[in-house]
């Protein structure tokens, strides 16, 4: 981030607050959210079943990731690690503003960890609601 960016970035952020917007919100994002709305046949999505969703352990999968905490961190705020020691970014938009904006990345990550976590892809709401909540973070 170049140094007008940190100097416009808090007045940014305030004025976000004060508009009552998420510190989210992005385009891109916003449409994936909104084609998975259309997928899942719903009008919005649970940040806390995203959130139970991501610290659950499931079965189904692989036993060495039984969970999205599992290489994730259990604060998604923080970077995380694969297993074989690669660092993963932040999963949570508000350290990693970048995130869940390339819809083929985001539908690649979801078709490699839901096989890896769960055994089968995830569902539009489980995609929806993971989001939701990583986005709110």
């Amino acid at each position: 981030m170049n140094r007008t960016m940190h100097r416009i970035m808090p007045a940014l952020v305030l004025g976000a607050l004060a508009l009552g917007q998420p510190l989210s919100a992005d385009p891109a994002r916003d449409a994936i959210i909104n084609q998975l709305k259309a997928e899942a046949g719903v009008s919005s999505f649970s940040a806390e079943r995203g959130k139970q969703f991501f610290h659950a352990r499931h079965s189904g999968g692989k036993p060495q990731t039984p969970s999205c905490a599992t290489c994730h961190t259990s604060d998604p705020r923080n970077s995380g690690q694969t297993r074989v020691g690669k660092v993963i970014e932040p999963m949570a938009v508000s350290r990693n503003p970048s995130r869940f904006t390339d819809p083929k990345k985001v539908a690649k990550w979801f078709r490699r960890n839901c096989r890896s976590v769960l055994g089968r892809e995830c569902s539009a709401r489980e995609k929806g609601d993971f989001l939701t909540y990583l986005s709110n973070l």
